[in-house]
Order: structure tokens, then C-alpha cells, then sequence
């Protein structure tokens, strides 16, 4: 018999197993894509009110087995179990949305303005063939809907290659389709190495690569897709090391518990939390002493399923780790730890509840102010001016999102927002909100956040091929 290679996943909280995938072989993977490609011929016959009745089939089922879904989460990434409901809610809502705007974002475009009235032009979208996502461990179903779906809506057949951490979400989401009544193969799930995974990208035979993860793991799957026949798309969504600026007329009551929210929710491991936040010399002290009281009152530390838990475990003993050496070296170089994890009963030393924490006296010579943590850490940074704000937050090799807390109400500080806007390396730019996605918005980043788009109308443009029609109608 030939040798089955198998993923298992392990449980962050009580590095246990919770399941195991068997790992395709190159023959099986080949059988996939074929599958998949001669699924898509059909699928992209299928009229778009038609595939968009599926997608609202899908939508009930999963909100039919919101609660299992929920489960799902917090066994294999850690995130307490009451917390998850949000993200099932949260992907039902950007659903909801891009079903709604795929008729308008896949129509036709005409060209009216012509200089000559025997001809006719117009511009068609096509779907791009077979896509495959790569999608995420920490919002797994979040992450998933930004591109699958609307990859499905616009006809492409849809490969997800989920991560090892959370394989049973992707699953899910197959068997909500399947029970909503899409065609066989034209969404697949499959387990793979990472060579394999590589392997996938370089198979001419796919014409899209979604990828959100690592910035080395980007760097891998483009130059993965680059091999071979032709020259597939791709689209990254990688790292973050997310600033925030509090202006000295910010509402501080409401800023510091956005802010807290911001950095610690999922126990830091958003690629767009709040990880920097520069704060103006005139309120400094009273933030920084807010934002620690809030921090000590707000999280408990512990079992994900427990009810009383408000902060589940990082994802693994590695990931501790290694935030745990970023803040010690922080508080090595001169950072003071004003709020420690010893202060969290629950957080314990060489294990993966790694408890909240907030830095101050930190500069950029630090890593914990140019490298991602991914983990709930504050570092937290006085500065004199709008501009030297703004310098310090376009200091970072990532540009995902960036946020501004100010008063909105005075004219002379929605212009200085303004000019933030203009000037901030960054995908997003907020105003008074932080770590958010909005479906009606492109969802993207600058340096080495990476490329392309997800969700809004641009995202359907990057899953579609545009054709150019001339037609000539008068031959005389």
C-alpha cells in the first residue's frame, strides 16, 4: 500500500490533537484540477441569477449551523467560543453584500462616446477559469469569503487550500454549498504539503492565485506562479504592523476602549490589529493611563471554551515564544512594560496563553515597533506633532491600514485628516474606527502588505478578464 502522508492539527490551548487530513499526492492533485477545470465549463454557462440563487442558498445553510461553526473555531485557532459568533455573522454580512453588487460588477461596460456611428464598443467580464484560495488560520471564514465567493459568482470553479491550523472550516463551507445546490467540483477543498501547495501555483492550469499569510509565504507563491505556461494572477494579502495616531482632541473615552479592542481582540492575530499607536504629548499621560486601567479590567485569560474567557490562546508554543522575546527585548533595549502578562492569572510562562501587554518608551530601533507580533501587545509612542506622526507611521515596510482619532466635528482637524489620507502609506485609512473591513470598500495594502484587491467591486475586477468588443455596423 502506498504511504499516506497526514496534517494533524494541533489544539492551541491543550496541544492535543483535534483532527487529521490525509495530504493529496501529485496524482491526486492532478485529478483535482482536472476535475475543477472541466467543472468550471459548465458553472461559467450557469446564468449569474442562477449562481447567486446558490450563493443565498448557501447563506442559510451556514447560518443554519452558525453554532458548530462557531465550535469549529475556537477548538482549532483558540479564539473564545462566544467571541466566534461575530465572525459567522461577519461573513454573512459581507456575503450579503458582494451577492448584491456582483450583477452590477460583472455587467457589460458600453462605450457611448464614439466618432463614428457605424461602430459599437463595449467591454465584457469573464471569469478567469480555476482560482485557488490559500486562505488563513486566524478569521478562516472571513478570510475565505473575500475571494471564494466572489470567484464562484463570476464563474470561476474554486480550489481552497485551507491552513493546516484550521482544515474543518473550509469543509464546512463545502458542504453548505453542496447542500445549497452547487455543481460537483466546481468548489473543492483539498490538504496539502507545502511543496505541493507551491506545486498548485505553477500548474498552468490555474489562472488565479488568492493567497493570505506571511510575507515569505507571499514571496513563495509568486514566484511559484510565475513558473510555467503564461502569467496567472495573483493576489496577496500579507503583513501588517498597524499605526494609530491619537490627535491631542480626540475623545479619549472612546478611543482608548476602541484602541484596547483593537490590539487585543483575537488575541492580536489580525493582520490589520493596532500594533503602533502614537499618541500626542498633551494627552499622553492620561491615555496611556486609561489605556492600561482598561486593559487590566477588560481581559481574562484562558480556556477558549470557557464562558468567563475574553482572551483564548495565540496559535502555538512557537508563537508564544516569540512574542514573549520581542517584548523582552523591548524591555531590554529601554521599553517599560506598564502592563505585564504576570498581571493575568490565567497567562502562564512556556505555554500559549500569552496574557495582554503595553509597552512604553519604545522607539523605532525596536522590533516590536518594525516587525508584525501578531500577538496582544500594545507599544505605545509620544510625539509632539501631526507630522512627526505622520513620519513615524509611514516608517514600516508594511502598509495595510492606518488610523487617525481626532475630533470630528472641528473643520481644522478633518483637514489635517484629510492630509493624512493623502499622505499615509496604507491601504485603508480610518477615521475614529480601527480594524475593520467594510464588503463595500477594496480590501488591500502598499509595500510589503502586498498586491491586489479583495471584496468591493475591484475584487470582482481582479477574478474576471476583460474582453474588448468592436463591432462594425454600418459596412458603407
Amino acid at each position: 500500500m502506498p504511504q499516506v502522508n497526514i496534517q494533524t492539527t494541533i489544539s492551541p490551548f491543550t496541544q492535543e490533537p483535534v483532527c487529521t487530513r490525509p495530504l493529496l499526492s501529485a496524482s491526486q492533485l492532478d485529478a483535482v484540477v482536472s476535475q475543477a477545470v472541466k467543472a468550471q465549463k459548465g458553472w461559467r454557462k450557469v446564468p449569474l441569477d442562477e449562481r447567486a440563487a446558490i450563493a443565498e442558498r448557501w447563506m442559510a445553510e451556514f447560518e443554519k449551523n452558525a453554532d458548530i461553526l462557531a465550535e469549529d473555531i475556537a477548538l482549532q485557532m483558540g479564539r473564545p467560543v462566544g467571541q466566534c459568533k461575530g465572525e459567522i455573522n461577519g461573513t454573512l454580512y459581507r456575503a450579503r453584500h458582494l451577492i448584491k453588487i456582483a450583477k452590477e460588477a460583472l455587467a457589460p461596460i458600453p462605450q457611448t462616446e464614439t466618432d463614428d456611428e457605424a461602430n459599437r464598443r463595449y467591454i465584457i467580464k469573464q471569469p478567469l477559469g480555476v482560482v485557488v484560495a490559500i486562505t488563513p488560520w486566524n478569521f478562516p471564514h472571513l478570510t475565505m469569503v473575500n475571494s471564494v465567493l466572489p470567484a464562484l459568482l463570476a464563474g470561476n470553479a474554486v480550489i481552497i487550500k485551507p491552513a493546516p491550523q484550521t482544515p474543518v472550516p473550509a469543509e464546512r463551507v463545502l458542504e453548505c454549498f453542496d447542500a445549497a445546490g452547487l455543481p460537483p467540483n466546481v468548489l473543492q477543498v483539498i490538504h496539502l504539503t507545502q511543496q505541493a501547495t507551491l506545486d498548485l501555483c505553477a500548474d498552468p492550469r490555474v489562472n488565479f492565485v488568492s493567497f493570505t499569510g506571511s510575507v515569505p509565504g507571499g514571496r513563495a507563491v509568486q514566484e511559484a506562479a510565475a513558473h510555467g505556461r503564461g502569467f496567472k494572477g495573483v493576489g496577496l494579502e500579507l503583513g501588517g504592523k498597524d499605526p494609530a495616531y491619537v490627535r491631542e482632541d480626540a475623545d479619549l473615552n472612546y478611543t482608548v476602549a476602541n484602541l484596547v479592542d483593537g490590539a487585543f481582540f483575537n488575541s492580536g492575530q489580525s493582520c490589520c490589529s493596532v500594533e503602533r499607536i502614537y499618541v500626542h504629548s498633551a494627552v499622553y499621560d492620561e491615555f496611556v493611563n486609561q489605556f492600561a486601567a482598561l486593559t487590566r479590567k477588560d481581559y481574562i485569560v484562558g480556556d477558549p471554551m470557557a464562558k468567563g474567557t475574553t482572551l483564548g490562546p495565540v496559535v502555538s508554543l512557537a508563537s508564544a515564544k516569540r512574542i514573549r522575546k520581542q517584548v523582552a527585548d523591548a524591555v531590554a533595549a529601554g521599553a517599560t512594560l506598564l502592563v505585564g502578562e504576570a498581571e493575568f492569572a490565567g497567562a502562564k510562562e512556556g505555554t500559549t496563553l500569552v496574557g495582554p501587554q503595553v509597552l512604553t518608551d519604545v522607539d523605532h530601533g525596536m522590533e516590536v515597533m518594525s516587525e508584525e507580533t501578531f500577538g496582544p501587545v500594545a507599544a505605545i509612542m509620544k510625539v509632539e506633532s501631526d507630522e512627526e506622526a505622520l513620519a513615524l507611521m509611514n516608517d514600516s515596510q508594511y502598509g495595510l491600514t492606518a488610523s487617525v482619532w481626532t475630533n470630528p466635528d472641528d473643520a481644522a482637524s478633518i483637514a489635517v485628516f484629510n492630509n493624512f489620507v493623502d499622505e499615509l502609506e496604507a491601504g485603508t485609512v480610518y477615521l475614529n474606527r480601527a480594524d475593520a473591513l467594510d464588503p463595500a470598500v477594496p480590501w488591500t495594502g502598499v509595500k510589503d502588505t502586498g498586491r491586489g484587491y479583495s471584496l468591493s467591486v475591484l475584487g470582482f475586477g481582479q477574478l474576471t478578464q476583460a474582453k474588448s468588443v468592436m463591432m462594425r455596423t454600418k459596412l458603407n
